[in-house]
């Protein structure tokens, strides 16, 4: 059995320079289906609704992901908003050219404006996102960079920003290695998903990067399949 006590830090292959676009792709597909069958995308749908009041009804709103990859995220959401007939606008980051590239061309219907940078050097036009979010993204970063993320997305978020991501449990950890040893076709799945689960969190553990981080309300959810939701309003 692993040992799960404390984080891993080791870096998923994901992380690395040197991977080829085409692995990067199909790797991004297959965590798509992962989302979809898991309720990943539910989850993000969960965090909108958990900072959307009845005030906002008819106001179009500005969502932001950070690290959004090929943009699936994003296209759940404006699913979702086009099923209960709310106006909103998408922005994605992520750091890797390749990423956005392909998030423009699998869904060029999604009304997004798409940036190529470093979350933290972004170049928001002017545009303050009324909800920022990250999801299966913090799992990359030491408790040190959390603590910068969560005020930069504090900052920069008019109504609030939210969470969603992987918690560390060897159900977790051997359901997801099981499930990708059977059904994958691609290493980096293979290899960074049941590592993921060994980088993701615990509750304990966020409720002190928040405390480090100066946030004192906010919201934990645990959600199905070892996930936790977190969000957090502006005051």
């Amino acid at each position: 059995m692993i040992n799960l006590t404390n984080r891993s830090y080791k870096k998923e292959l994901l992380d690395q320079d040197h991977i080829p676009f085409a692995d990067i792709r199909q790797n991004m597909k297959e965590l798509n289906t992962i989302n979809k069958l898991l309720g990943g995308h539910k989850i993000t749908i969960a965090g909108i609704k958990a900072l959307v009041s009845q005030k906002q009804a008819g106001k179009t709103l500005t969502v932001c992901e950070i690290g959004c990859g090929g943009g699936d995220n994003l296209k759940a959401l404006q699913d979702h908003f086009n099923k209960i007939n709310m106006p909103a606008n998408f922005m994605g980051i992520d750091i890797k050219p390749e990423c956005i590239a392909f998030a423009k061309k699998q869904y060029p219907q999604l009304q997004a404006t798409w940036i190529t940078s470093d979350y933290q050097q972004a170049s928001l036009a002017g545009i303050k996102p009324d909800i920022i979010f990250a999801s299966l993204f913090c799992h990359h970063f030491t408790e040190e960079e959390l603590t910068q993320m969560l005020h930069w997305m504090k900052e920069n978020a008019s109504m609030g920003f939210f969470i969603n991501d992987l918690h560390r449990h060897p159900i977790a950890y051997y359901s997801i290695k099981w499930i990708t040893t059977l059904f994958s076709g691609s290493y980096l799945v293979k290899n960074d998903a049941p590592l993921s689960v060994a980088r993701g969190f615990k509750k304990e553990e966020w409720k002190r990067i928040f405390h480090h981080a100066g946030i004192n309300h906010f919201t934990i959810q645990w959600k199905w399949a070892f996930r936790y939701l977190i969000t957090c309003k502006n005051d």
